[in-house]
């Protein structure tokens, strides 16, 4: 009997693609009225029609919203936000055939920025690849790193995680797989230690998120309380999530390096994705050139991490800068035209099935929202946890988050959409509304780890690692994440 063999990411997209759009038949559509800013207005859209109110602080609280005026004339909120006790179902509207064919076009259009960042790092890689520099200085690295590369596991990790608590780093990690993975390599770890360090460390700051503005301070905006509140609980989650999931992730890398039989990887016919550290290289003085080359590498990252961190920078910002880079590069090493070209084209389509998975990996939420049954999912979701104990509420309530969001792998657009509607909880149940802030910190963070319509699948197919052996190298660590936060939750209340 042929062994079963786990399915391509692109399989594994569609078939949930075709589940969703089989739920659009069997679930009843439905939505709640939103509310958004628009010039001086606010826009109310329902399920009859829409309603231009002038934008002021009594039509806020008149709709239960507890959101500060001013937030949305600074455009700290931009999207929809739902309104509370509004759910109401509509017509049906089931995504068939001709849906399902045009989600994951309509995907990559919706994720074009994401899209051609990830395109253009690859075209930054491939020019940098063409000078030699990075075999050298990857070379280099790693023989400095011998025999200690655990702490550089260790800094990577708590590195990363800084980022995701305090900008929401996640798709960021994808630039640095070419420079991990094959110092890991030379070390003796397989291609699961390099997704565990990087996309790992991402998921610590994501569930532990302290200051992140566009999961912890959006979510607390939408709930109307401020964001400093809670803000202990979730430092506790920082600092034992990441205890835990370093801890793992070195333990695993050292079982690995003494005996490879103990990889998940063992056996599997895995091709490696980046070239590996040539030994003739490892001994080779590093030159002027080639330490110019690598500063300013290394400086595009540096300056990528600032501008997204302290500047606003998002993915126009960001492709441009390594479109830049490239250039810089090429004019130092002194490629021709044509070479600079092919080794950038060469570079992007290294990563085009990146690129690609993550706009199929969009077209997931399409179905849903044209399917018009995000909203029926969140109703259903409030109405299972209103009559809940207030001590049981809330570790049941990251758990409905850890569910949401699974459909909606935005960290900003669940928080509009359901943050009104928990928050207004809060009050029934007799929970601080900051612990229900951080219900759906800890309960979006935990499914970043696995979530297809996130970065994972991305993430993996950077080191051809599939996904099942991923979820059973993951699941344990999230289990016990899973309880530090219940735990973390239960004494929010009870304090």
């Amino acid at each position: 009997m042929k062994k079963f063999k786990f399915p391509n990411p692109f399989t594994v997209l569609y078939i949930i693609i075709i589940l969703s759009a089989i739920a659009t038949f069997l679930m009843p559509a439905g939505s709640f009225s939103t509310l958004s800013y628009d010039a001086g207005n606010f826009l109310i859209e329902g399920k009859e029609n829409t309603v231009s109110l002038k934008a002021s602080q009594s039509v806020l609280d008149s709709l239960n919203l507890k959101m500060e005026l001013s937030k949305f004339e600074e455009g700290k909120i931009r999207k929809p936000v739902s309104i509370p006790n509004t759910y109401a179902e509509m017509e049906s509207s089931p995504q068939g055939l001709m849906a399902i064919v045009y989600a994951p076009i309509k995907g990559i259009y919706e994720s074009i920025d994401i899209i051609l960042f990830v395109l253009i790092i690859g075209g930054f890689i491939g020019v940098f690849t063409a000078s030699g520099a990075f075999d050298r200085g990857l070379a280099s690295l790693s023989e400095k790193m011998k025999g200690r590369e655990k702490w550089l596991i260790v800094a990577v990790m708590i590195l990363v995680a800084i980022g995701g608590t305090t900008f929401g780093m996640q798709e960021e990690t994808i630039a640095f797989y070419p420079i991990l993975v094959p110092i890991f390599l030379a070390a003796g770890y397989d291609l699961i230690v390099p997704v565990g360090a990087l996309y790992g460390g991402s998921c610590i700051g994501l569930m532990g998120a302290m200051i992140n503005p566009f999961e912890t301070i959006i979510a607390s905006d939408a709930a109307g309380v401020s964001w400093t509140l809670g803000i202990y609980s979730r430092l506790t989650m920082f600092i034992l999530g990441g205890i835990v999931v370093i801890t793992y992730v070195l333990r695993y890398a050292e079982k690995v390096k003494k005996d490879p039989k103990q990889s998940l990887l063992y056996n599997m016919d895995i091709k490696q994705p980046f070239s590996a550290l040539k030994k003739t290289e490892q001994t080779e003085k590093l030159n002027l050139k080639t330490q110019l080359l690598l500063v300013l590498f290394g400086l595009t990252f540096v300056i990528m991490v600032y501008g997204v961190s302290s500047l606003g920078w998002w993915f126009e910002e960001m492709t441009a800068l390594f479109l830049v880079s490239a250039l810089f590069l090429g004019l130092i090493i002194r490629l021709g035209e044509n070479a600079f070209v092919n080794a950038f084209i060469a570079g992007a389509k290294d990563l085009l099935g990146v690129a690609l998975i993550i706009g199929v990996a969009r077209g997931i939420t399409i179905v849903m929202n044209d399917g018009q049954i995000s909203g029926t999912i969140l109703n259903y979701a409030s109405n299972m946890v209103s009559g809940v104990d207030g001590l049981v509420f809330l570790p049941v309530l990251m758990l409905v988050f850890f569910v949401l969001a699974f459909f909606i792998s935005s960290s900003s657009g669940l928080a509009l959409v359901s943050m009104p509607i928990m928050g207004a909880l809060a009050n029934v149940v007799g929970v601080p509304t900051e612990e229900i802030v951080n219900a759906y910190v800890f309960g979006f963070g935990l499914m970043m780890f696995i979530t297809p319509a996130g970065i994972i699948l991305p993430s993996l197919s950077m080191v051809n690692v599939p996904y099942n052996v991923w979820l059973k190298f993951v699941w344990r660590p999230m289990l016990m994440m899973a309880v530090i936060g219940m735990a973390i939750l239960a004494v929010g209340y009870l304090v």
